[in-house]
């Protein structure tokens, strides 16, 4: 019996070996173990939660707790209804997975860390199951196991393996990264399976040099709701001024068609928010164009501006003034929200978040904004 458990990083959990039963009934990984190992453990029982962002998974209902518990060979011991030959990775599509971009940063970055050295021959056990996510990812989930997946939270069957991981490694206190020390792969590597999984063409930006007819291509990513663009023809009309090949498109629940689009172009520009997380389908060199919401600085820092730098994406970001707000049409000039974000901001997430992130669109000032896009166009040149 090997037995190796983790539960002081920003994910929780264990690495098992040995007489594996899982119970999804009580929601428990049983060891069945010799009583000499037990004695010989200085602890016989965990508690995982297999959601890589420990930081809420003490929310109720935010995702299903697991036991690991080593037990002696008992007759009152669940017994096997299915035994299986291969690894199993036990890991929850609850929490946040609902959000695109905790579905990547949360689940399937660590996901890939944690079931890529088992080279597809590993088994996917999915607790707090929802098949519409499961539907979405489904060409990624795929590419990391040859095997069905199993809804663990299944209470007929008592499922057994010889080797376990509950919980998913990999994450660290950055976004849409991966932990060197728990894993040998990195973003890079990531990025290239994405690539091979939805047939990605384009390795790299455009190069473009003096008298060259290839216009770079520019996405404008569109939001119909919060933090949206009010002005997004004047923003289209400002970039084809500049000899930009202008996409405006909207992130849906077609990821490999979204993932092609990206890929093709040279330079994505957007609100912070989680379709910028669609930047893992860039190209190496390419650009990365932050609009970063009035009061929301430090959100889009922690969320892409360091996730792109370490993906080797480019990175401009262009803070808007609170004039280019539509916060000025709901609140009194002077008043706390647009005079000092930071007041809010102590006030809590919640506050903050209603505020900055549910109420604000975005009227850029194409003439302040004009600069960004020709930055763009140097980086490109050199």
């Amino acid at each position: 019996m090997e037995l190796l458990c983790n539960i002081k990083g920003r994910s929780e959990f264990c690495e098992i070996k040995g007489d594996i039963r899982i119970d999804g009934n009580s929601s428990t990984a049983f060891i069945v173990s010799s009583e000499t190992d037990i004695l010989a453990a200085e602890n016989t029982s965990w508690s995982i939660t297999p959601y890589a962002r420990k930081e809420l998974v003490g929310i109720k209902g935010f995702a299903r707790k697991w036991s690991v518990k080593l037990v002696p060979d008992r007759p009152d011991i669940a017994h096997c209804t299915r035994n299986h030959s291969v690894p199993a990775i036990l890991f929850s599509v609850g929490g946040l997975s609902g959000n695109y971009f905790h579905a990547f940063t949360d689940i399937i970055v660590p996901l890939y860390a944690t079931a890529r050295p088992f080279n597809g021959e590993a088994q996917f056990l999915i607790t707090n199951n929802k098949s519409w996510w499961l539907a979405k990812f489904k060409t990624l989930l795929e590419a990391l196991s040859k095997y069905e997946l199993i809804d663990i939270d299944d209470r007929h069957n008592i499922h057994c393996f010889k080797s376990l991981t509950i919980g998913l490694k990999g994450r660290t206190k950055t976004e849409l990264n991966i932990d060197p020390s728990t894993s040998p792969y990195s973003m890079k590597n990531f990025r290239q399976f994405l690539s091979r999984s939805y047939s990605l063409n384009t390795t790299a930006a455009a190069k473009i040099r003096d008298g060259d007819k290839r216009k770079p291509r520019l996405l404008i990513i569109s939001r119909k709701r919060s933090r949206a663009f009010t002005n997004v023809g004047e923003i289209a009309k400002l970039a084809e001024s500049l000899s930009y090949q202008v996409v405006v498109a909207e992130p849906g629940p077609d990821v490999p068609g979204f993932a092609k689009i990206i890929n093709s172009c040279d330079v994505v520009m957007g609100v912070h928010g989680a379709g910028l997380t669609n930047i893992v389908f860039l190209p190496e060199n390419a650009i990365l164009i932050q609009v970063v919401p009035f009061g929301a600085g430090w959100a889009s820092r922690a969320c892409f501006e360091d996730p792109a730098k370490d993906m080797n994406i480019r990175y401009l970001d262009y803070k808007i003034g609170v004039e280019e707000s539509t916060l000025i049409q709901q609140y009194p000039a002077g008043h706390v929200v647009l005079r000092d974000p930071s007041v809010i901001g102590k006030q809590g997430w919640s506050a903050f978040h209603s505020i900055y992130l549910v109420k604000q669109n975005v009227t850029l000032d194409v003439d302040r904004f004009r600069p960004t896009l020709v930055k763009a166009l140097e980086l490109l040149h050199q």
